[in-house]
């Protein structure tokens, strides 16, 4: 299970933004960030601070990983060819939890956790538990019986707040395929991720 549960739309509040896209997000009334202080004028960003905020952004919008995981994550991404950014974003999307949530098989990335943590995703015909387990292309995706009619799934599988993107192929809203791993551009982010901002952090 996730752990932040009561308190991820302070994310929303310190970013200024609605980092998953949610109506209920309280940015959408309080655009300013939380605590006692939230409403003086912000300070101009550093270069460091803006790609702070970056890092801490991507980072949060997948469940909020741990720092070390994420860290890994940019590890792998610059030891593969090509654009580190890209890389990175295609490892975190390859995420068991990831791809539940963009199948619209949960309303939340943090729901989505707990369906694969609780047992009910299998992978290939298998049970998988682990959220961070990586998805090859061509690997097929299914939710458990007792799963499918969770108020829950049904209610993610009707929300009209997000699109299940084109690399995944949706059957039903019971099971999916994943079909390519996506480039940033591929992504349906609902705010600007900016990897290259975390790839230049970590270079520091």
């Amino acid at each position: 299970m996730s752990k932040r549960t009561t308190s991820k739309f302070k994310l929303d509040r310190r970013m200024g933004e609605s980092v998953w896209g949610r109506g209920k997000s309280p940015v959408n009334k309080r655009s300013y960030g939380p605590g006692q202080h939230g409403q003086r004028r912000a300070k101009k960003l550093s270069d460091y601070g803006t790609q702070l905020q970056a890092k801490q952004k991507l980072k949060g919008y997948y469940g909020n990983i741990t720092e070390r995981q994420f860290r890994r994550y940019y590890q792998e991404a610059s030891r593969r060819p090509g654009d580190t950014g890209e890389n990175m974003i295609g490892l975190l999307e390859r995420r068991l939890d990831a791809v539940v949530y963009r199948a619209k098989f949960a309303p939340t990335p943090f729901s989505a956790r707990q369906l694969v943590s609780h047992g009910h995703v299998k992978v290939n015909g298998k049970r998988v538990t682990i959220a961070s387990y990586s998805i090859r292309e061509g690997d097929a995706i299914e939710l458990s019986a007792k799963a499918r009619d969770m108020a829950l799934v049904l209610e993610a599988a009707k929300s009209p707040e997000r699109d299940t993107p084109d690399y995944l192929e949706v059957v039903d809203g019971k099971s999916a395929k994943f079909l390519r791993t996506p480039k940033l551009s591929d992504v349906p982010y609902a705010v600007q991720m900016q990897p290259h901002l975390i790839v230049e952090f970590y270079s520091r």
